[in-house]
């Protein structure tokens, strides 16, 4: 049965690809050159294509001034990067099974993904009772027994109980009002159900109104968000990739059930090589769809150019931001192989407490203050700006609190005067501002840094790295290593001259390539180089918040008494 690609896409699992599609009428019916994203292809009817991906591309919003909708709606377009922060306005419609909630909403790993809905009627299950208005939390799809399932949550009594709900679960199920606020690119990705638009309300603007703002001037109202699709997709005598919109006036029918989908080309990203086995590499691959640039080793994985994937592993990176101010700070993963050399560079500590996580055993920390702290203990030191202190070592001591004794936590320092010491405690809690004197003019390497010293840390490149061909980092007044990560790289070299071989991420290369069947001449790698990656803010965070989803939060600095 034919339908408009438009509403073929909005109905389509992604799990369910890849697809093929045959074109069956519209604008495009006597066949007519169509060019999209630089990529021009001629699509007439009984054209066949296989769609491997699609994704959100922009979004249609009809403007509602008092969260009504009209006819009269008027609709603008707006970009994913569209700033601002939205609240998502709960789905009116219920789901009528859970299979349909896995099928249309995202549920994923992350915050974004755990949706919350609830039943107007109790649900009982073998072990448990849920409640008619309790909120369930979806957190993951996972087989049980044979049997899809989602792995849900409820919180009752400040317990959290956990079970499954099988996919042939029936019922009504509504969307919990949801208080958290959202970019416009988090609500695309993760808060637009398949098939439905989705409400939401602006929260906050990050910037004045102008006329270049496809929204009105104080808008207040609501906006219904109907998300326009790019389509990947692949002809059957074609190597590139077609980028096509979802609202392309064209019909399309799924023929993927009486079609050998083998005989199309299998584009592969750098996630989908990376799943593949150990006992598979190396292997030949050539590259459909790759980033522009010249330098090395992106020059590699121009379109159109054979590269040789020797093998697959972890690699230990070093995160490191640019030390300023203002937010628009460059972010940086040197590789533990970096050749240049640092100098340290100050550290600043807002409280007492960041002064006994950063204390050391090879050295002792020297500190000035930047801000005046008065005691409301005698028992302990009041601070002035300019005070210098050798932190010691953390201890309880004992004040007198409304006519009481009371221990709480102090740090022992030794107050630097002008000819003698004073030892002074100084309360944990105590809210002030410390910068640090460097008496070390030694220079590091990065590896020996990460192994004698607590990150962060503070550097600025001294000598810079002869080995790599433009050292962004040398240019960089001032550098904070923030944290080591582990992340997945593969090893790839030109399969034309395989003169060296390069690391290059799996997560943040838009690269499609296609393997061939050639046998690799050299199982041996030639030498391996690294280079020093400058990522994207929107990267900076992704790489922060999947770094850190299994590390328990640090502990809170101790409170002021009350």
């Amino acid at each position: 049965m034919a339908s408009t690609l438009e509403k073929f896409i909005h109905s389509l699992d992604l799990r369910a690809l890849p697809r093929v599609l045959q074109i069956q009428s519209g604008i495009y019916c006597q066949g007519s050159v169509y060019e999209m994203f630089g990529n021009e292809c001629c699509l007439s009817t009984g054209d066949v294509i296989k769609v491997i991906d699609f994704k959100i591309n922009k979004l249609i919003a009809s403007i509602c001034e008092n969260n009504e909708v009209s006819q009269f709606s008027a609709k603008v377009e707006i970009p994913l990067n569209f700033p601002g922060f939205y609240k998502v306005v709960a789905d009116k419609t219920p789901y009528v099974s859970i299979e349909e909630i896995a099928r249309k909403v995202s549920i994923g790993p992350t915050r974004f993904g755990h949706p919350c809905f609830y039943s107007p009627e109790d649900i009982k299950l073998a072990n448990f009772i849920i409640k008619y208005g309790e909120q369930i939390t979806f957190n993951s799809v996972e087989e049980v027994n044979g049997t899809m399932a989602v792995s849900c949550v409820v919180v009752r009594n400040n317990q959290s109980h956990s079970f499954t709900l099988p996919f042939s679960q029936e019922g009504e199920f509504y969307e919990c009002e949801d208080d958290q606020i959202y970019t416009l690119k988090e609500i695309a990705e993760w808060k637009i159900p398949k098939g439905r638009n989705r409400i939401v309300k602006p929260s906050k603007t990050l910037h004045m109104w102008d006329s270049s703002n496809p929204l009105p001037e104080n808008f207040d109202g609501c906006l219904i968000l109907m998300p326009v699709y790019e389509v990947q997709a692949v002809m059957k005598y074609r190597k590139d990739i077609l980028h096509i919109l979802s609202d392309l006036d064209v019909e399309v029918k799924d023929i993927t059930d009486c079609y050998d989908i083998g005989s199309f080309l299998q584009p592969l990203s750098l996630e989908d090589v990376f799943e593949r086995t150990s006992k598979e590499f190396p292997m030949v691959a050539e590259i459909i769809e790759g980033p522009s640039g010249s330098q090395k080793p992106y020059n590699l994985l121009s379109t159109g150019k054979e590269i040789v994937i020797y093998k697959k592993y972890q690699a230990a990176r070093v995160l490191a931001s640019e030390m300023r101010s203002d937010s628009s700070k460059r972010h940086f993963l040197i590789p533990k192989s970096y050749k240049g050399k640092f100098k340290r560079r100050p550290r600043e500590f807002p409280t007492a407490y960041d002064l006994e996580i950063a204390r050391s055993e090879k050295e002792q920390l020297h500190v000035v203050a930047t801000k005046a702290f008065t005691s409301p203990h005698k028992e302990l030191f009041s601070v002035s700006v300019g005070d210098q202190f050798l932190v010691q070592q953390r201890q309880t001591s004992e004040v007198l609190y409304e006519g009481r004794k009371k221990l709480i936590d102090v740090l022992a320092c030794e107050q630097i005067l002008s000819e003698s010491y004073k030892k002074v405690l100084l309360p944990m809690y105590m809210e002030g501002g410390f910068v640090e004197v460097i008496h070390d003019k030694k220079q590091y390497h990065l590896s020996e840094i990460c192994k004698e010293f607590h990150l962060p840390f503070n550097v600025k490149v001294s000598v810079r790295d002869l080995y790599i061909e433009e050292d962004v980092l040398a240019a960089v007044p001032g550098l904070q290593f923030e944290e080591e990560i582990t992340d997945s790289y593969l090893l790839i070299s030109s399969a034309n001259s395989p003169v060296e071989s390069w690391e290059i991420p799996v997560h943040r290369l838009n690269v499609l390539v296609h393997l061939h069947s050639k046998d690799v001449q050299a199982v041996v790698p030639p030498v391996t180089k690294t280079t020093v990656e400058e990522i994207s803010e929107e990267q900076y965070y992704m790489v922060r918040r999947y770094e850190n989803q299994n590390l328990h939060p640090p502990p809170r600095p101790p409170k002021k008494p009350t």
